[in-house]
C-alpha cells in the first residue's frame, strides 16, 4: 500500500467524523484544527499562508471531501515521508472519529483494543469509499486472531455467519467489524484478557509489521555476558528490549542485503546458539530450544531474502496478492455479467420479435375470421331476403291467378292493366337509363378502387396461407349456396310464362338494385357497408330502403290494375 493511501484512510474516518450532519461537508475552522494537527503528528514544517489562504473566511459555506482533497495533496500528503510515527497518527484520527461512533457497550474489548482492531480494518480494507472490508478479508483476520488466542477455526460458524452477511451487503464497515469481534462471536469460551492479547498479537504483525518476537540471550560486545533480551523482529531491524512490554529499548540489529544469520556450536554453556551478521557487526544469540533457534534463523533468512529481492513483508504482499486475484476475479466477472447482459438483451430483443410476430398472425387470425364472419352473415341475409322475394312473388302470382280467372270477362280491365305494366316498363326503362348514367360515375370509382385493391392485394398476401385453410370451410358454405341456388331456380322455373315478362324487368331490376349498392357502399364512408353477390352495396341504408318501398308500391300498383 503505498503511504498516500494508508494515511488517506485514517484522514477520511476523521473528515467523516467531523461531517456530523452527513452533508458531506465540515465547517473550515475543524478543518484548520485538522490541518494544523496533520502537519504536527506527519512532522512536515507548518505552512500557516498556505492553509489561510486556502480556508479563507469570506468563502460561503462549509467544504465537501471534493474541495479539502486539493489542499490536502498538495501541502501535506505530498510532503509527507516515513519520518513519523505511525501509531501517533492514527491516535489522533482514531481520537476525532471514535466518540460518534464506537460504543462499549456489552463489548468485550477495551478502547485499545478497539483502536487496534480499527487500524487492522485501515489495513485491510478496500482501496474506495467509504471504506468496507470484504468477506475474504474478514476471514483472514478471524483466522489471525483465532491462531493467536490459540484456538482453532470453526469453518461452518464462519460460513453461517456469511450467509447472514451475504443477505445484506457482503461487507463491514470499521465499527461492524469492531461489534463483531467485541461481541465474542468468534471467541466463545476465550476471557477477555486473551482476546485483548490476540488482537494485540495480529496488530503487532500487521500494522507494526512484527514478523517474530521472543525472549533469547544476547552476548554482549564489552562485557562478554550473556543477558536475556526480549527480541522483535521486523522486516528491516531486530529490536531488542529489557522486557516485553517494550518500555526500554536497548538497541537494533540493522537488516539489509548484505546480512546473513548462521547457527553455531554450543560453546559457554551455552546451547541453541546462531550468529547475526550485520554490515556494522555480529551478535551471538541463544534461543531457548533447537525448535525457537530454527525458527528464528529462517525468519531472518526470510527478511534479509525480501530486501534483496525488493519485496515487502509476507502479509503486505499476500494481502496484494488477495486483491489482485479480487480484481482479476471482478474484471472477471464484469465481463461475464456483460457478455451475459448482452445475451439477455439479444434474447428480450428475439422475444419481442416473437410477440409482434405472433401478435400480428393472432390480428391477421382476427381480421380474416371477422371478415369470414361478415361474408357469412351477408350470404345469410341474400338468402333471407332471396326467399322473402320469393314468397312475396309466390303470394303475388297466386293473386294474379286468382283474378285472372274471376275476371277473365273483363278483358279491358287486363288491356288496362296491360298499359299499366307497358307504362311501368318504360319508367324501368328510364330507370335503368339512370343506372346506365350511374355504372359510368362507378367505373370511375372502381378505378380508384382497384388501385386501392392493388395495395390491399400485397396486406393479404401474407394472410393467404391462413386463407388456404379456411377455403375448405368456404368450399362447403359455396356447396350449399350452389344447392339453394339450383332450389331457386327450379322455383322461378316454375312460373307461369304470362309473368315471363314481370319476372325479366324483376332480374333487371335486381341487377341495377345490386349495383346502386355496391357504388353507394363505396361512396359512404361511415354508414354500414352492404355486400351483395354482385359486391360491395351500391346504395345507403336510407335509398335502399326507399327503392323498395317504390318498387312495392309499382308492385301494387299491377296488382290492382288486374
Amino acid at each position: 500500500m503505498a503511504l498516500r493511501d494508508e494515511l488517506l484512510k485514517s484522514i477520511w474516518h476523521a473528515f467523516s467524523a467531523l461531517d456530523v450532519d452527513k452533508s458531506g461537508k465540515v465547517s473550515k475552522s475543524q478543518l484548520k484544527v485538522l490541518s494544523h494537527n496533520l502537519y504536527t503528528v506527519l512532522n512536515i514544517p507548518h505552512d500557516p499562508v498556505a492553509l489561510e489562504e486556502h480556508f479563507k473566511d469570506d468563502d460561503e459555506g462549509p467544504v465537501s471531501n471534493q474541495g479539502y482533497m486539493p489542499y490536502l495533496n498538495k501541502f501535506i500528503l505530498a510532503k509527507a515521508t516515513d519520518n513519523f510515527n505511525r501509531q501517533d497518527f492514527n491516535k489522533m484520527c482514531w481520537t476525532l472519529c471514535f466518540r460518534k461512533n464506537f460504543g462499549q457497550n456489552q463489548l468485550q474489548i477495551s478502547n485499545d483494543d478497539a483502536f487496534k482492531i480499527w487500524c487492522i480494518f485501515n489495513f485491510l480494507s478496500e482501496d474506495r469509499y467509504p471504506l468496507i472490508i470484504v468477506t475474504e478479508e474478514i476471514e483472514y483476520f478471524l483466522r489471525k486472531l483465532t491462531e493467536a488466542m490459540g484456538g482453532s477455526w470453526v469453518e461452518e460458524r464462519f460460513e453461517d455467519y456469511k450467509l447472514q452477511l451475504n443477505s445484506n451487503q457482503q461487507c463491514l464497515n470499521a465499527w461492524e467489524l469492531i461489534n463483531l469481534v467485541g461481541s465474542g462471536q468468534f471467541s466463545k469460551g476465550m476471557d477477555h484478557q486473551t482476546l485483548s492479547m490476540g488482537i494485540n498479537e495480529v496488530y503487532q504483525e500487521l500494522i507494526l509489521d512484527v514478523l517474530k518476537q521472543g525472549y533469547m540471550m544476547k552476548k554482549g560486545h564489552k562485557r562478554k555476558n550473556w543477558t536475556e533480551r526480549w527480541f522483535v523482529l521486523k522486516p528491516n531491524t531486530i529490536s531488542y528490549y529489557v522486557g516485553e512490554d517494550l518500555a526500554e529499548k536497548k538497541g537494533d540489529i540493522l537488516l539489509d542485503e548484505n546480512c546473513s544469520v548462521e547457527p553455531l556450536q554450543d560453546k559457554e554453556g551455552k546451547k541453541c546458539l546462531f550468529l547475526i551478521k550485520s554490515s556494522q557487526k555480529s551478535f551471538e544469540i541463544s534461543a531457548s530450544d533447537k525448535k525457537k533457534k530454527q525458527e528464528w534463523i529462517q525468519a531472518v533468512q526470510t527478511c534479509v531474502t525480501l530486501l534483496r529481492q525488493g519485496r515487502p513483508a509476507p502479509h503486505r504482499e499476500a494481502r496484494q496478492k488477495r486483491r489482485e486475484v479480487r480484481l482479476k476475479q471482478q474484471a472477471e466477472q464484469e465481463e461475464l455479467e456483460l457478455r451475459m447482459s448482452e445475451l439477455q438483451m439479444a434474447n428480450e430483443a428475439k422475444q419481442r420479435e416473437l410477440e409482434n410476430m405472433r401478435k400480428a398472425l393472432e390480428e391477421a387470425a382476427a381480421n380474416a375470421a371477422e371478415e369470414e364472419k361478415r361474408r357469412l352473415q351477408t350470404q345469410t341475409d341474400l338468402q333471407d331476403r332471396y326467399r322473402r322475394d320469393l314468397e312475396r312473388e309466390k303470394m303475388v302470382r297466386e293473386q294474379i291467378e286468382k283474378n285472372l280467372a274471376e275476371k277473365s270477362t273483363e278483358l279491358e280491365q287486363y288491356l288496362q292493366r296491360v298499359r299499366e305494366l307497358e307504362e311501368m316498363y318504360r319508367q324501368l326503362e328510364y330507370a335503368l337509363e339512370d343506372e346506365r348514367n350511374a355504372r359510368q360515375d362507378e367505373e370511375t370509382l372502381r378505378k380508384l378502387q382497384t388501385r386501392l385493391l392493388e395495395e390491399e392485394a400485397k396486406k393479404r398476401a401474407e394472410l393467404e396461407e391462413i386463407h388456404l385453410q379456411q377455403k375448405q370451410a368456404i368450399s362447403v358454405t359455396v356447396a350449399e349456396k350452389e344447392e339453394l341456388e339450383k332450389e331457386r331456380l327450379a322455383k322461378e322455373s316454375a312460373l307461369q310464362a304470362a309473368m315471363a315478362q314481370l319476372e325479366q324487368l324483376e332480374h333487371e331490376r335486381q341487377g341495377a338494385l345490386a349495383q346502386y349498392e355496391v357504388r353507394d357502399g363505396v361512396m359512404s364512408a361511415k354508414g354500414q357497408q352492404k355486400v351483395t353477390n354482385w359486391g360491395l352495396a351500391a346504395f345507403s341504408e336510407a335509398e335502399l330502403s326507399l327503392r323498395e318501398k317504390q318498387w312495392q308500391e309499382m308492385k301494387n300498383q299491377a296488382t290492382q290494375a288486374q
